[in-house]
């Protein structure tokens, strides 16, 4: 994936919608895809021998890539499901997916935003910011919290933010906007930006780190607490979501988007749209 380049391939095959014999009455599921994400942390278990959970080693092993979006209630055993529901989780890149455990699945009851939301800011993404921020770092009223920020302050409504790469010197830059020290740190790069930061913080203070801080799937269990407080604050215009959408699979193979992601080649959410 080195230089933006990547080998993809899409292949078209034809599938017969119906649970494959043996598994009728397993509780499995088979799904129609509608909606598909694209992040980040795919490249960390694109290889086997980066693959750390028996997951990660099904996601570098199969021909087709694993991936996380929404979809509906196409079979449900051996029954078609009635009135097609949605529902958001892991899936396949692919137009139908077959799932066997559905534990991290989730009935979408919400239908009043956008439903490719749900693989974005009310997603896997957004559920991890907020797992991260309100169970990890266990913020108090009055403090001030520093996350890796290059947008304006006009755009998304923090009350300061600057750009690191036009910053000359990281740690002047960090006791300018917080001059009484750093109470959290929401690490998400390492580099020079943590080298900074360290020597920043205050006593007491607290870094969550994505590395390993905490899995999102750990806090799943509160998603509908989750829900809760975002859906109200999108409705209400308070926060500012970009998001773009590529319609076909066809169009935008998840691997060349992947490459692209990873080379900061895009300011919004990415979003690749199922076709009939």
């Amino acid at each position: 994936m080195a230089g933006g380049e990547v080998d993809d391939h899409v292949v078209e095959l034809p599938i017969k919608l119906k649970v494959p014999p043996g598994e009728e009455f397993n509780g499995s599921v088979l799904l129609k895809n509608l909606y598909l994400s694209c992040d980040p942390y795919m490249r960390g278990v694109k290889h086997s021998d980066t693959a750390t959970t028996p997951q990660d080693a099904l996601f570098s092993s199969s021909p087709r890539l694993l991936g996380y979006g929404v979809s509906q209630l196409w079979i449900l055993g051996i029954q078609r499901v009635e009135g097609r529901g949605l529902g958001l989780g892991d899936n396949k890149v692919e137009q139908y997916t077959l799932i066997t455990n559905t534990q991290s699945f989730f009935k979408i009851n919400h239908t009043d935003v956008p439903l490719s939301y749900y693989t974005g800011l009310l997603g896997m993404p957004g559920m991890t910011a907020y797992a991260g921020f309100y169970q990890v770092c266990n913020p108090k009223k009055g403090e001030y919290v520093q996350e890796k920020v290059d947008i304006l302050k006009n755009k998304f409504g923090f009350d300061e933010a600057f750009n690191y790469k036009e910053e000359a010197d990281l740690d002047a830059a960090l006791k300018r906007y917080f001059p009484e020290g750093i109470d959290i740190y929401f690490e998400n790069v390492g580099g020079m930006m943590l080298d900074a930061v360290l020597p920043n913080m205050k006593i007491e203070g607290r870094i969550a780190l994505r590395m390993e801080g905490f899995l999102v799937k750990k806090y799943f269990h509160l998603y509908g607490k989750f829900l809760e407080m975002i859906l109200p604050c999108i409705k209400e215009g308070k926060i500012t979501y970009l998001e773009d959408a590529v319609e076909g699979l066809e169009k935008a193979p998840i691997g060349s988007a992947l490459a692209s992601l990873l080379a900061a080649m895009w300011e919004s959410r990415w979003v690749v749209v199922s076709r009939e």
